[in-house]
């Protein structure tokens, strides 16, 4: 089969159809800040009337921590929010939804940086319904709703508690933000996130599984920033994204890079950012002259960047299993 690409046909073949990782050890992160505050969400449990497990919507299957099914949700009532789906094709929306149905009821869309988000405005009486309708057990008599919100590092968790006061409480941020994972570090004291009904919120550290066992799940998390860049490559993720956007036909990196065509090189691709952007190192040669060389490392966190900011398309990353 061939498909019509940018400047040229490219037949499907020439594409990688596997990705292989030398170093699978650098997928393996679980500092000492986990272990303490999955104990810490562990301990709030008994004042929690709902549990929300806030995931990224570009890989609603791949890395989330089954064990909080367990060990932190419990017989509580589960919200499942997949965040930034911004990002993400609309039309995998729905096959979302029907993949993990058996194991969510309640599933909800999610994009924080959009106070019209329809999501936002029924997250908290989805939560509302679902406690009115269960055993609060040692809550029973409580006036407030106490929420305790969890997830993987980096998926948003903070955000969605910044979202909901500025939309229910008009206020300003109460949980820090960042752009890589672990800024939480701890469970933090209640923070009020509505008057009436007057709700609470629990932030809580990202917690990973101690190990992550597909190497494939480990990769599509290190893209979302899930993981410290610096663990798995720059240079390795960039090359992994460069796979999954060939095997999927998503091609707007080709436009967005000023490339001539499609390529399975990422060397090729970082060094075409480094041109067009002028990213070039100067080091001395064995002459002892001074040369150009492509700074490969910054390119492939520009396109990393790039994937993260959504200018190389909404993408799914978990669209091979739906």
């Amino acid at each position: 089969m061939c498909m019509e690409r940018v400047g040229q046909k490219i037949s499907s073949s020439s594409f990688r159809s596997v990705f292989k990782i030398v170093d699978k050890e650098a997928l393996h992160w679980f500092p000492g800040h986990m272990g303490k505050g999955l104990k810490q969400m562990q301990q709030k449990l008994r004042s929690v009337d709902c549990v929300i497990e806030v995931h990224d919507s570009r890989v609603p299957l791949s890395g989330r921590n089954i064990d909080f099914k367990y060990t932190i949700a419990g017989i509580k009532p589960h919200i499942l929010v997949l965040n930034k789906v911004d990002l993400i094709q609309r039309k995998y929306i729905e096959k979302i939804e029907t993949k993990l149905k058996n194991e969510y009821e309640n599933i909800i869309f999610t994009n924080c940086k959009d106070q019209k988000c329809k999501g936002i405005s029924e997250l908290l009486s989805t939560a509302q319904h679902l406690i009115n309708n269960s055993n609060r057990y040692n809550r029973s008599d409580a006036n407030d709703f106490n929420i305790m919100i969890i997830g993987v590092p980096n998926v948003g968790k903070s955000s969605l508690v910044n979202a909901l006061r500025v939309k229910h409480l008009h206020k300003g941020h109460a949980s820090p933000v960042g752009a890589a994972p672990g800024i939480t570090r701890s469970v933090l004291n209640k923070i009020k996130i509505s008057e009436d009904p007057l709700f609470y919120m629990l932030d809580t550290p990202g917690i990973l599984t101690p190990t992550v066992q597909d190497t494939e799940a480990g990769l599509k998390l290190s893209l979302c920033a899930t993981l410290q860049d610096h663990l798995v490559g720059e240079t390795v993720m960039a090359d992994y994204l460069l796979y999954h956007l060939n095997k999927y036909e998503h091609f707007k990196y080709v436009s967005y890079f000023k490339l001539q065509n499609p390529t399975d090189d990422i060397l090729i691709v970082l060094s075409q950012i480094c041109r067009d952007r002028k990213k070039m190192l100067r080091i001395r040669n064995f002459e002892n002259e001074y040369i150009l060389k492509p700074d490969f490392d910054l390119a492939a966190k520009i396109m990393l960047t790039s994937f993260r900011n959504g200018d190389l398309g909404r993408i799914v990353l978990d669209e091979g299993l739906l």
